[in-house]
């Protein structure tokens, strides 16, 4: 393969990089607002995310980047450059799986910590930002992780708008080269570093998160419990 080829297709790279880093950002954010309104005491936030959840869940990734870079600007006049429009779409598509990560980690807090927020008189705020959050997202991780993955993955969809991605330059060089089975082998292990990177990034967050929490070392934590029952055990016989 020429230089210019291999050019064209670490463009795509650059191009793919740049959407999963844009959309995993709106995902996220998406993620949270819609997951923390999943756990709002007022039934009404509750329903409204909800059917977001449920609308952006069960609707194909694909058909709502054709909907939004192709049926939005006829509609509303809106006409997105296919970096923004996919960003929109995935950010969107992903953040809604996101969600349900947030609002199952965030129920899977003791309930013992909430009312401890409210005996010492903290607002819902005070108690999601001290208590609950710090809690909750390293448990977040290890699921965001393979979101995130999947994310990746689901870049490849956009180069039916035609955008530069890893998919697109590498079907280019295909016509271009007619060897099918070189390029795409390439275009597989280039996916495979990138979500290795990855997940070795996040499973580095984790550890750091749950070590500032103190839940770093599982195993360990057992032997300091065992401790006190022995030796009340031994106490038992001694009385």
């Amino acid at each position: 393969m020429t230089s210019g080829l291999w050019e064209l297709v670490l463009k795509g790279v650059w191009t793919t990089v740049q959407l999963l880093v844009f959309s995993a950002l709106l995902a996220t954010a998406v993620s949270f607002a819609v997951g923390m309104a999943r756990t709002h005491r007022l039934w009404i936030v509750r329903f409204v995310a909800g059917f977001y959840t449920e609308v952006f869940r069960g609707t194909s990734a694909l058909v709502m980047i054709f909907w939004v870079f192709f049926v939005l600007p006829v509609a509303f006049g809106w006409q997105l450059v296919p970096m923004w429009a996919g960003t929109l779409a995935l950010g969107l598509t992903y953040g809604a799986y996101g969600s349900e990560i947030v609002r199952g980690a965030l129920n899977a807090v003791d309930p013992a910590q909430r009312e401890g927020g409210i005996a010492l008189g903290f607002t819902p705020a005070q108690r999601m930002r001290l208590i609950l959050l710090p809690q909750a997202v390293p448990e977040m991780i290890p699921s965001f992780s393979n979101l995130l993955v999947e994310l990746l993955k689901g870049t490849a969809l956009v180069s039916v708008m035609g955008m530069g991605d890893l998919t697109f330059s590498a079907n280019l060089v295909r016509l271009a080269l007619q060897q099918s089975a070189e390029i795409y082998t390439y275009v597989l292990l280039i996916y495979f570093v990138i979500a290795f990177v990855l997940t070795r990034l996040m499973r580095g967050l984790e550890k750091r998160l749950k070590a500032q929490v103190g839940r770093d070392a599982g195993p360990r934590r057992a032997a300091p419990e065992t401790k006190p029952a022995q030796s009340a055990e031994v106490g038992g016989g001694i009385a």
